[in-house]
């Protein structure tokens, strides 16, 4: 009997003893959170190209068909922001056999490529496969991916924080009710809103240009379809907190 009651009486010594001994302990607690939402904003890549014998009629049928594709998408979405890249020029040599031990020759220049390509950015996405449709009467479309405009962002950034917060402050809540605390006990001395990310679907690419001659304008090309997904905004924080 002597033997039970000293053993419940160091039991009973023990537990106090150990939670002073985390009064001023500092933890590190991370919380982290992810928003899905759906995208509202497509960049596209148009491109032309045009092969001639003579260079300035190559550049002239480009430079004229750029510009009627560039008309066409203005007239379907006069809020799209365009920006041009890459107008290149470059010859087209001949290909001739070289004879095995000969003196090799001066490739002849044959003709000339001339190319274009068009950036075009929108968050007219109800109106966008009719806008790719008309392009398409006259470009190629080079690819094209989907995500959030920076408007969409902005706005999904309070969102963001407290989603952010809120899965620091339950896990904090978990941390100290393991070590037999409250969250009265806790004093929190720091908090980082680190590791904010905006994940964006893999660009959807079309191959590129190869020898091409230029094409006649069509009469009309059938609407294409597209999915604009979503995109994930996910934030990460971590905080020091100190046991009372």
């Amino acid at each position: 009997m002597k033997k039970m009651i000293l053993i419940a009486a160091a039991m009973s010594f023990a537990i106090p003893v150990y939670a002073q001994s985390l009064a001023g302990t500092v933890l590190t607690v991370g919380g982290s959170a992810e928003i899905k939402v759906d995208n509202d904003q497509a960049n596209l890549s148009f491109y032309l190209e045009e092969q001639d014998k003579d260079k300035a009629q190559a550049a002239s049928r480009l430079n004229q068909k750029m510009k009627s594709g560039t008309e066409l998408i203005k007239k379907e979405d006069p809020q799209a922001e365009l920006m041009t890249r890459n107008y290149y020029t470059y010859p087209v040599y001949s290909d001739e056999v070289q004879v095995a031990g000969a003196q090799p020759k001066k490739r002849q220049i044959t003709g000339w490529r001339v190319g274009q390509y068009l950036e075009v950015k929108t968050i007219n996405l109800k109106q966008l496969p009719a806008t790719v449709a008309s392009a398409q009467k006259v470009m190629s479309l080079n690819g094209i991916h989907f995500g959030l405009s920076p408007q969409a962002a902005a706005k999904l950034e309070e969102s963001r924080i407290q989603a952010g917060y809120k899965n620091f402050s339950d896990k904090l809540a978990m941390v100290v009710n393991a070590m037999g605390r409250k969250l009265q006990d806790v004093q929190i001395e720091s908090v980082d809103f680190d590791g904010a990310a905006l994940e964006m679907p893999q660009v959807q690419m079309a191959a590129a240009p190869m020898m091409l001659k230029g094409a006649r304008v069509a009469d009309s090309v059938a609407e294409p379809s597209f999915e604009p997904g979503s995109s994930s905004l996910s934030i990460r924080v971590n905080g020091k907190v100190r046991l009372k």
